[in-house]
């Protein structure tokens, strides 16, 4: 199910449900609307397989929507009860960069508006959601939830709708549609009839035996099911009761597997929600399981209806239902491989950070972006395995500092933080024993996390353990002798500096750290943005032409390399420039090209500050009215960005002298009654908004060259190599 709400996004991970093929289940629809529209809290309850997700999609998607809105939260790839409600920050699309809570987050957002939640999966979270559900719906008047999970939340309020199996008629018309699937046509004879029973019309037990009809005929599938009733019941088939069933029809589906089919089936269950081939090649091969045959068996379980497969954004991807992971996780512990296979997912995951962290300065930007948030539940999983394992602090600290573009580049500041001081805190084993200095490896990691963590303080405007951060790496780079630490550290600190409103100290070790970068031959996103900060500092201070040309030197290599992130604040310090000079139109389309973008990577920053930009240039064009309603989709903004830099007598000038003007134009009435409406936009109504005079971002490759030569001062056209050569190398030495 999508959000009815324009821009919304399912949770990431969510499995698709197949609403198309739904069977019967006419008087359990009515009654579910009849529910929901008698109580604020309705939870579907029921065991696992009877199709509960399903009715409550059904239910949901057939409603007439609120106002703001139907969101489906699937919280079955959710193992940790802190990432309940990053979930749903997740799923509601949400951006904050704040320190604020992701509850706190939630409740802001909320607040006014009406909406169904459909909270799926819960029953391994029930207290995290319990405790969710209540506060939400005792301070958000207009929100309803939907529940779906094997047990009540057993709130106040709550009105449970327990589901049972489907009816005989329905059980037959659900197997005949399954088995037309496989090509099979299974008609209303009593083998299918009495199979069916034997189900106890259970649908995913009925399903999985479906997915038997290419191989099996019914009778023949009755008669192997019938076999292992009788070895678990001893004959007594009345006593079987429904959740024995699903186990039964899981554990017949598993012994009718091939030895391989067996084993991958289990070592699938150490993934959280999707995954894509190449992880199953890598995680679940060997031990009797060659990589060259893990697509082949792959396709074996799809076609078994196991696994399911789905095609996305970032390629064809995998999943399993919960029940049948679960069971998948009781035959693995049963083989003595759990640890080699959830070190082998470790591994994976390392190893994809890795990779996406060197090509996230590339063209390949966004397909980064887009694979690791297909890929959050398996990173989270990796990382909360690192934390649980004496030998796993170093790829934990590794793994979380390799993320920094996800929590720096893609919005995920507070999640960044939360993985980032846990390993922080962490110390490697030995680390304590008497003699026993650091490995490199170890402090190599640990640096470089403690360099992003103070990044991401900042970011945040929470600049006393930021700043504590960044001199605990400094120290430590000092004592290593690594320089790629040390000038990170030392960017780090400038970049506060520039956001203090301190030029002189930002400009001086902005500038060291550059130095520092060129001669370790650094080169990659963050060595550029330490090239675009100082160029902002020079641009404040009125120096426009050495400002516009360190931003062209990074603009050049940006579109060298087919970086977009960093190019994108580039692209904002020339539309500063360009305004100054006296060239409106110019300055739109650059801001153009850098709000396009910023949005794109959920940049909330780059985004409000772009919009602030526009509305000046705006009514520099003389559209005093736009400009007022621009600087009020702005205001909204602001609250979720962390720095505070609404108050800082440079990043704060454009909105000032907008504000001055557009009020001696429009009187202070007209021009407040604009703001009050340009409040009222969500994020993406007011991107849309501002962008609606402009284009979207052209390709890299047709970027418009500047209208006529860039003006230098002579002492900046001595150079015009940037800051650090594109020839050199493009990974991160800290990482």
């Amino acid at each position: 199910m999508r959000s009815h709400q324009p821009g919304g996004t399912e949770a990431n991970g969510n499995l698709p449900l197949e609403l198309d093929g739904f069977v019967g289940r006419d008087a359990e629809l009515s009654g579910l609307a009849r529910a929901l529209d008698a109580s604020r809290l309705v939870t579907v309850t029921g065991p696992g397989g009877i199709g509960k997700s399903r009715l409550a999609a059904r239910v949901a998607d057939g409603r007439c929507a609120p106002p703001d809105g139907v969101w489906r939260v699937e919280l079955a790839a959710v193992r940790d009860p802190e990432f309940v409600d990053y979930a749903v920050v997740e799923t509601l699309a949400l951006t904050d960069h704040t320190t604020r809570l992701p509850r706190e987050t939630l409740l802001a957002h909320l607040a006014g508006r009406r909406l169904l939640l459909v909270l799926d999966g819960f029953e391994h979270l029930v207290d995290a959601c319990a405790d969710l559900v209540v506060d939400l719906l005792g301070r958000v008047p207009g929100l309803a939830v939907l529940a779906v999970g094997r047990r009540p939340l057993s709130v106040s309020g709550e009105q449970v709708f327990a589901l049972g199996p489907l009816s005989e008629d329905e059980s037959v018309e659900l197997f005949a549609e399954r088995a037309g699937r496989q090509g099979v046509r299974a008609g209303d004879d009593p083998h299918v009839r009495e199979l069916c029973l034997r189900l106890d019309g259970i649908p995913l037990a009925i399903e999985l035996a479906a997915g038997r009809l290419g191989a099996l005929s019914p009778g023949q599938l009755l008669e192997r099911l019938d076999d292992r009733f009788r070895l678990l019941t001893g004959g007594g088939r009345d006593t079987l009761a429904r959740h024995r069933t699903l186990r039964t029809a899981s554990g017949w589906s598993h012994e009718l597997c091939t030895p391989e089919e067996r084993l991958l089936w289990s070592r699938l269950s150490v993934f959280a929600g999707q995954f894509d081939l190449e992880a199953a090649e890598y995680v679940c091969s060997g031990g009797g399981l060659h990589s060259d045959d893990v697509l082949d068996v792959l396709s074996a379980l799809v076609t078994q209806s196991v696994v399911t497969r789905e095609e996305t954004a970032t390629g064809v991807r995998y999943g399993m239902l919960d029940t049948v992971r679960a069971y998948g996780v009781e035959w693995l512990e049963a083989t003595g491989d759990a640890v080699r296979l959830r070190r082998r997912h470790r591994d994976w995951y390392v190893g994809l950070a890795t990779w996406c962290e060197l090509d996230w300065f590339s063209p390949r930007q966004n397909e980064v972006v887009a694979r690791i948030e297909a890929e959050l539940p398996n990173l989270r999983c990796a990382l909360e395995y690192c934390l649980s394992e004496p030998d796993g602090v170093e790829l934990g600290l590794l793994l979380a500092g390799s993320l920094w573009f996800c929590w720096v580049g893609c919005g995920r500041l507070s999640e960044g933080r939360h993985w980032l001081e846990r390993t922080v805190d962490l110390e490697p084993p030995g680390a304590l024993e008497p003699g026993r200095d650091p490995g490199p490896g170890d402090e190599h990691s640990r640096l470089k996390a403690l360099w992003v963590l103070g990044h991401v303080g900042i970011l945040q405007g929470d600049t006393v353990p930021a700043l504590a951060a960044l001199q605990e790496c400094r120290e430590g780079a000092e004592r290593s002798a690594n320089p790629a630490a040390m000038a990170y550290a030392e960017h780090r600190t400038g970049c506060l500096a520039l956001v203090s409103d301190d030029m002189p100290r930002a400009e001086t070790l902005l500038r060291s750290s550059l130095e520092r970068y060129r001669e370790i031959g650094e080169l990659n996103s963050n060595v550029l943005m330490g090239q675009v900060e100082p160029a902002m500092a020079r641009a404040f201070l009125g120096d426009l032409p050495d400002a516009v040309r360190l931003c062209e030197d990074v603009r050049r290599v940006c579109e060298d390399h087919g970086e977009r992130w960093a190019r994108s604040y580039a692209l904002y310090v020339l539309a500063y420039a360009a305004w100054s000079e006296g060239d409106p139109a110019r300055a739109r389309e650059l801001l153009t090209c850098c709000l396009t973008c910023a949005h794109a990577f959920h940049d909330l920053l780059g985004s409000v500050l772009s919009i602030e930009l526009l509305a000046l240039v705006t009514v520099t064009q003389g559209d005093a009215a736009e400009a007022a309603v621009l600087q009020g989709a702005a205001a909204a903004l602001w609250p979720s960005v962390g720095l505070p830099l609404f108050g800082s007598a440079y990043y704060n000038g454009p909105h000032e002298l907008c504000e001055a003007t557009a009020r001696e134009r429009l009187g202070g009435e007209r021009y407040e009654a604009c703001v009050r409406q340009g409040a009222r936009l969500d994020r993406e109504e007011a991107v849309a908004r501002a962008l609606r005079r402009g284009g979207r971002e052209p390709e890299l490759e047709a970027l418009p060259a500047p209208r006529g030569p860039v003006r230098h001062t002579p002492a900046a056209s001595k150079t015009q190599e940037p800051a650090a050569s594109p020839t050199r190398k493009g990974g991160e030495t800290a990482g």
